[in-house]
């Protein structure tokens, strides 16, 4: 066997001292980074733990995405029937309450308007002539009494010529047998008695008369005076009555005018000039924007501890997760979606599936951050409520 060099022997043993400590570094970098990412991995497991931990065990809030906005909203009707003239807005446009939203022909209101107030200026007269006939009544009674005394006079006068008469002719029949008495002047004397007797008769008919004719003048004054009695010019039922129609032409007159009974933003709008509406017809709806709310469906697993006042947050898809809304639950519906639908559900049935059920609960939301972050009917929204508080 060849002898190797001593210069090699060297180099080979420098070789075999260096090269042993870098392999023990070496594997001391694979462990270090083999701990490193079991301690990255524990950690992310840890992680991801306490966030399903949190997620499912979570009792302090409860949450749900099937939430939408809603609104009172407004159906504008008119409440006349006309032709439209004019209208004002268009879909999208916002308005405040009183602005004008359309216009209706008024022709047919203003000689309504006419007709209602000649007929309360002719009430209005009635009722003068009414009340002035009371008194010319009162003075046709007092003539009536005249006439009594006039008729009772006369009966007097013809009861004095009749005793007067009868007298005379009851002398001369008694003179008549002796033939003192004439028999012309014994005729003379029963012509008088008739006469007389006529007279009274005439006399007493025409007090009679003039009593019935007092009676009738009384029950004239009477029946007028039940017309007026207890009554002015202003609250005589006839008056009224033609008052009330006067203000009725009037109040739809101005109801041709069709203002927004609030503010908010026009939608569905189904109206267009020259058309003829019946009152009661729906033409557009105006939409409370600045004073929406949102209907959120929790499960009625989620209800037990969600009380009315309670602070809710909620987030938008129209705005994401960066815009952060913060309202109050203001109560619960009176009955699940289901309870109240067409078709009700029968459970009655021997097929019988139990499905978790859904209540709506009303939040109310901050007007301040509904102006600055704007929000329409039907929108989608996350509702998270902190029942923390609840006992």
């Amino acid at each position: 066997m060849a002898e190797r060099d001593p210069m090699e022997l060297q180099q080979t043993e420098n070789l075999e001292t260096v090269s042993v400590p870098d392999a023990e570094q070496a594997a001391d970098g694979v462990r270090k980074k083999r701990r490193k990412k079991v301690v990255l991995a524990l950690a992310a497991a840890k992680i991801a733990f306490g966030a399903g931990a949190w997620l499912f065990f979570d009792d302090a809030h409860v949450s749900t995405d099937n939430a939408y906005v809603g609104a009172d909203s407004a159906q504008v009707t008119p409440l006349v029937s006309a032709a439209v003239s004019e209208v004002a807005v268009v879909n999208t446009q916002f308005v405040k309450a009183g602005d004008v939203l359309m216009r209706l022909d008024d022709n047919d209101a203003r000689l309504a308007v006419a007709r209602a107030q000649a007929e309360y200026l002719k009430a209005r007269r009635q009722f003068a002539q009414t009340a002035a006939n009371s008194g010319s009544l009162a003075a046709q009674i007092s003539a009536r009494d005249a006439d009594i005394d006039q008729a009772s006079a006369q009966l007097a006068a013809s009861q004095a010529n009749f005793e007067k008469a009868r007298i005379d002719l009851a002398r001369r029949q008694e003179l008549a047998s002796s033939g003192a008495v004439s028999g012309e002047e014994l005729t003379i004397a029963r012509n008088a008695f008739s006469t007389a007797q006529a007279n009274l008769a005439l006399a007493r008919a025409g007090v009679a008369q003039a009593s019935a004719t007092r009676g009738a003048a009384r029950e004239s004054w009477a029946a007028n005076q039940a017309l007026i009695a207890g009554s002015t010019i202003d609250t005589s039922p006839e008056v009224a009555a033609a008052k009330a129609k006067l203000d009725q032409a009037l109040l739809d007159l101005q109801r041709t005018v069709i203002l927004s009974p609030v503010d908010g933003v026009v939608t569905n709008r189904q109206v267009q000039v020259g058309q003829r509406i019946s009152a009661g017809t729906p033409v557009m709806t105006i939409v409370p924007v600045n004073s929406v709310f949102v209907d959120a469906n929790f499960k009625e697993s989620q209800l037990a501890k969600v009380r009315p006042g309670q602070k809710v947050e909620l987030t938008s898809d129209l705005y994401g997760k960066d815009v952060v809304f913060h309202g109050r639950v203001a109560g619960f519906s009176g009955g699940t979606g289901s309870a109240f639908a067409l078709i009700p559900a029968q459970n009655a049935t021997g097929n019988w599936i139990k499905v978790v059920q859904r209540l709506p609960v009303r939040i109310t939301l901050d007007p301040k951050q509904l102006a600055k972050h704007p929000l329409r009917v039907g929108l989608s929204m996350e509702a998270e409520i902190d029942v923390s508080g609840a006992e």
